[in-house]
């Protein structure tokens, strides 16, 4: 299985070279930023995964991973992270990523699931899932009373195209305002809705009949 690992941090990423490096079915290339990504696979290269890691210099969020993604005949993808929540996994999931592995894992765990993955299948972290959706549960749980909620016409446009898996930048561009705007409503929107991220808040407003 040839394997391309692209992260910033170049201790974690020899480290992690290293240790897949010493399995036989294992051929491994690593480079710091997703440019050393794509001009490898200009060049012809294949890989059965891309390790992409979430954050990196100039990439915002999962901007690499839709790049990659985009490329004529692209690889598949694993976003890797220490930092993002199984939102932003989930996300990058929809969005076609073949799956999205926790840097804090253990050794084992994360090297089978890179083999699951290499055989074509898709991976999300188990117990990462179940306790995000115990949270969301209990989110749900304390929803307040429909009446509790008053949205103004805006934001009930915005909600409704969060709820659509809408971006910021793609909420910003279709209503025509500015991103920061956005952000500014998504924000009172999780406090009027109880949420602390946007798929509770539309798990919330799709409960409560808002979207």
């Amino acid at each position: 299985m040839r394997l391309l690992i692209a992260d910033d941090h170049e201790l974690l990423r020899d480290t992690l070279r290293s240790f897949l490096e010493q399995q036989d079915d294992m051929e491994l290339c690593a480079v710091g930023d997703l440019d050393g990504v794509i001009a490898l696979l200009a060049q012809g290269e294949n890989y059965d995964l891309v390790l992409l890691d979430y954050t990196m210099p100039g990439i915002d969020g999962l901007e690499g991973l839709q790049r990659l993604l985009d490329l004529p005949h692209g690889p598949a993808v694993v976003l890797i992270s220490g930092i993002a929540d199984m939102q932003v996994a989930l996300q990058a999931m929809r969005m076609g990523a073949r799956g999205f592995l926790q840097k804090s894992m253990p050794a084992q765990s994360l090297l089978n699931a890179i083999r699951f993955m290499g055989t074509g299948e898709r991976f999300l972290p188990v117990d990462d899932i179940l306790g995000y959706l115990d949270h969301d549960q209990q989110a749900t749980e304390d929803t307040p009373a429909p009446a509790a909620i008053s949205l103004t016409p805006r934001e009930t446009e915005v909600l409704a195209a969060l709820c659509d898996g809408q971006t910021n930048k793609e909420i910003a561009r279709a209503l025509n305002l500015s991103e920061p705007t956005i952000k500014l409503h998504v924000k009172t929107l999780y406090r009027r809705l109880g949420a602390t991220n946007r798929t509770q808040a539309a798990m919330i407003a799709r409960n409560l009949g808002l979207s």
